[in-house]
């Protein structure tokens, strides 16, 4: 018999939400993804941000996770999307108000560009506190692929105005 040794690699992913009973929305999703991306290594606390892009619409709750797993960057992308249709998201407009949201931040230190579906580290991350925060929590260390520096060092030196309120 074979012994095949999984590889376990680290995704830090995004959790967030405006709409419902917020917490118990992120509380449900990591939930999910813990039965099908896999073991959960850390969890920052909860932020609470004013909508980012399109201002008319309630405050979002943000957390970061580390997740262990073996599955692919685009098998984490289908059980992400998948934990957001059972947890009742649509997906309306860009930078709608939404139930839940699961965006793949970072996957080990790869750079990954697959056209129109998925793009790691997340394009837009270094420039939004909602993202840094939660993430230099859970991951001061790590080295963003690109840009070569910590996400403690990004998350400092950020120029976004936000107000993202720790919880």
């Amino acid at each position: 018999m074979h012994n095949i040794a999984l590889e376990y690699r680290t995704v830090y992913l995004l959790l967030g939400g405006n709409l419902g009973n917020r917490a118990d929305n992120l509380a449900k999703a990591i939930s999910l993804i813990r039965q099908s991306i896999g073991e959960i290594e850390k969890i920052s606390a909860c932020y609470e941000t004013a909508a980012w892009g399109k201002m008319d619409q309630p405050a979002f709750l943000n957390q970061a996770i580390a997740v262990r797993t073996t599955l692919s960057p685009l098998e984490v992308l289908d059980q992400a999307l998948n934990a957001e249709k059972v947890l009742g998201r649509i997906r309306k407009e860009k930078w709608g108000e939404r139930l839940i949201d699961i965006d793949i931040l970072l996957y080990e230190n790869e750079i990954i560009n697959i056209e129109n579906r998925l793009t790691i580290p997340h394009p837009e991350m270094q420039h939004r506190k909602f993202v840094m925060i939660p993430l230099a929590e859970i991951a001061p260390d790590v080295i963003h692929p690109i840009l070569q520096k910590t996400i403690l060092s990004i998350a400092e030196n950020i120029n976004d105005i936000l107000e993202v309120k720790r919880l």
